[in-house]
């Protein structure tokens, strides 16, 4: 499994967006796809709801890979 460090700078952030900005789906719609016939799990669990809130520190898996949450705190420390 490849295992990808996700930086988001506000939180919540839905599901599908991940997937979206990450480029695992081409789009929104094929995200929400993805989600709803049951690729993605979220925490171990498969998650179905498209608009699902996402925190840091959650896990997303689909296909192989794995996806870890983080906020950024101060994006002018981020270079």
């Amino acid at each position: 499994m490849n295992k990808k460090i996700v930086k988001i700078n506000k939180a919540p952030v839905e599901l599908y967006k991940i997937l979206k900005f990450e480029n695992i789906a081409s789009s929104g719609g094929e995200a929400k796809f993805m989600i709803n016939d049951g690729f993605v799990e979220v925490n171990g669990s498969i998650e179905t709801q498209k608009r699902k809130k996402i925190y840091p520190g959650d896990i997303i898996k689909t296909n192989d890979l794995v996806l870890e949450i983080k906020l950024i705190e101060d994006l002018s420390a981020v270079q």
